[in-house]
């Protein structure tokens, strides 16, 4: 997915639309969330330093943290561990983390509609659905029947689920 001219035009005029320049750090925090799509901040600043070998994880959080003020950018919670950072879309999804492949896939949060229209009616609760993922396996590792069927999880794997509530929406 490369960066493009008018998206670096966009960022510029989003950032000065909100009194900030597009200075060089930011423009290459964003191209490399860019590239990357989900990325943690450790693999944005190898992206960044591909180009500008002394930028450092402090200057890539401050500008995460900025950029994701702004809207820019979004994080999402993909495991245990760094979050993980995408553009911000005008559209919001929810993240599905396969526990085999760590593959995720973007889906639209009207998937989720008639559960997050039931967590209103019960408890009153309001969703952020855009930080939230769905851990599970996807189409072709299930197809293929893979050993993660046992319960053994890759590295984006989230906590264990119990199935023994299913069907229930309980706190903790």
């Amino acid at each position: 997915m490369g960066v493009v001219s008018t998206e670096s035009t966009d960022w510029k005029s989003d950032l000065r639309k909100r009194g900030y320049r597009l200075t060089p750090q930011r423009q290459l925090v964003l191209e490399a969330v860019d590239t990357l799509e989900h990325a943690t901040p450790d693999a944005i600043l190898v992206e960044v330093r591909k180009t500008a070998s002394g930028v450092n994880i402090s200057t890539v959080y401050r500008t995460l943290e900025l950029l994701e003020e702004l809207g820019l950018v979004s994080h999402a919670h993909l495991g245990h561990g760094a979050p993980t950072y995408h553009l911000a879309d005008r559209h919001h999804h929810l993240h599905l983390v396969c526990r085999d492949c760590g593959d995720v896939i973007e889906a639209d949060v009207q998937v989720a509609a008639e559960f997050t229209a039931k967590l209103r009616a019960t408890f009153g609760f309001e969703t952020d659905m855009k930080h939230f993922a769905i851990f599970g396996r996807c189409r072709d590792c299930a197809g293929r029947g893979s050993a993660a069927k046992g319960g053994a999880a890759g590295p984006a794997a989230g906590p264990a689920v119990d199935s023994a509530d299913e069907g229930s929406i309980t706190g903790s």
